[in-house]
């Protein structure tokens, strides 16, 4: 069997200057590009999932509540939409778009561009356990790990390398992932913004 990096949407809009940033969002990508120069043979597959939103309706509010609607982001062909310049993808095999015209915040409602989905492709190169890192902690990084978890996948959170939207979401989703049995490894900080 095998294991993979999962990056989640470490994405221009979720870093500093973003339409939707989190604080050490660019910090993010420097550490995971750092990660994966430093230890080269640590995962046998590495994945990443893009926010990809096109007309995904409530999803974006006028004013946003920040709970189920959220300012314009990741929109498709706009360079908030592209990957962090910090992050390095050389080693990306595969980019899994989501929310195309609805909300979604899981890695595992997005697609190939071929159409296959995240848990399929997984499972196509006997990937059974997985890291997951990215943005936002407490929100599509929290999503992602414990769908990987409901799917059966040996699921670990390296804190180290997320970076969280408030103290009080980030708290609900590690309680929800400690509780789903994904392993929290790191410690979980929020950034000064």
């Amino acid at each position: 069997m095998a294991n993979a990096l999962i990056i989640v949407d470490v994405q221009n809009d979720f870093c500093e200057g973003g339409s939707l940033a989190v604080a050490g969002g660019a910090g993010v990508a420097a550490g995971i590009s750092r990660l994966l120069a430093a230890a080269p043979q640590r995962w046998d597959h590495v994945v990443a999932t893009k926010d990809y939103h096109v007309d995904p309706g409530a999803h974006f509010g006028d004013p946003p509540d920040y709970v189920d609607s959220w300012p314009r982001h990741c929109v498709v062909g706009t360079p908030g939409s592209e990957f962090h310049p910090e992050l390095e993808t050389g080693r990306v095999e595969a980019i899994f778009h989501k929310g195309e015209h609805a909300a979604a915040y899981s890695g595992f409602e997005g697609h190939a561009d071929g159409g296959e989905c995240l848990a399929d492709w997984l499972r196509r190169h006997d990937v059974d356990r997985v890291d997951v890192v990215g943005i936002a902690t407490d929100h599509c990084v929290r999503a992602t790990a414990l769908d990987a978890a409901r799917e059966g996948f040996d699921t670990t959170v390296l804190l180290d390398l997320t970076a969280a939207v408030a103290p009080a979401t980030l708290d609900v989703a590690l309680r929800a992932m400690q509780g789903a049995g994904v392993t929290l490894q790191g410690e979980a900080v929020m950034r000064a913004a």
